[in-house]
């Protein structure tokens, strides 16, 4: 079973230095059908003009995972943590038991892009942790790139649950597959571009949520990126 979420039907606000979309409930956006997909609770689609960012403010019991499209994050956090991410960094950051940072476009002028996911924890009460790693375009290029897992395996970023998520850069007509375990879910997010998933078509902004499939086939239609997520 394969569940569409177009662009369009996500929820939305501008605030001016901030242009976000919602996959799923968040802040002022309630919608009692869309409120988490198995162990994934958030996927906001953000841009931030240059200057803007997020003050201060705090977590706890969220596994958090930013991917920088374009542009540059800078990032600060009370475990001392001081970081700019720029595309192709994947950040990493487990809440556990409360954390606070900021988040702020790293340039005055220019605008930034990035999807930060939100994923619930194995546990709740574990210490906060942080991590982060780049992944070239040429990892990702015509590949599913392993960039996030629970045992850290092929040099990817180890968080707390056990979910996977992988990356691809797709040409058209360029292919990638990858099979999905008994009782596995995926949840597939086009970053950019268009692609088909197992024949049916998807833009940017467009999501898809995968039940009893198994496996999930990806073509490129018009140079794409995606985010494919393996789920328990």
């Amino acid at each position: 079973m394969i569940d569409i979420r177009k662009s369009e039907e996500r929820g939305h606000a501008d605030h001016g230095w901030l242009n976000t979309h919602f996959t799923f409930s968040f802040a002022d956006y309630y919608d009692p059908k869309h409120m988490h997909f198995r162990t994934l609770r958030v996927m906001n689609d953000d841009r931030i003009a240059g200057g803007g960012g997020f003050p201060t403010h705090s977590h706890r019991d969220m596994e958090i995972v930013t991917y920088v499209l374009e542009g540059a994050l800078e990032h600060r956090d009370s475990m001392g943590n001081g970081s700019v991410i720029k595309p192709g960094d994947v950040q990493y950051m487990s809440a556990g038991t409360g954390v606070a940072h900021s988040e702020f476009n790293a340039s005055k002028t220019e605008p930034a892009h990035l999807y930060q996911i939100w994923m619930f924890p194995e546990k709740q009460g574990l210490k906060p942790k942080y991590d982060q790693k780049n992944f070239s375009e040429a990892d990702k290029r015509g590949k599913l790139r392993l960039v996030v897992s629970p045992d850290g395996r092929d040099g990817s970023v180890k968080i707390r649950q056990d979910n996977a998520l992988y990356v691809t850069v797709l040409g058209a007509g360029e292919k990638v597959k990858h099979e999905l375990g008994p009782e596995r879910h995926a949840y597939v997010q086009v970053a950019r571009g268009s692609v088909k998933l197992n024949g049916t078509p998807l833009d940017t902004g467009d999501g898809a949520a995968i039940s009893e499939e198994k496996a999930v086939e990806l073509t490129g239609v018009k140079d794409a990126e995606v985010l494919l997520f393996d789920l328990v």
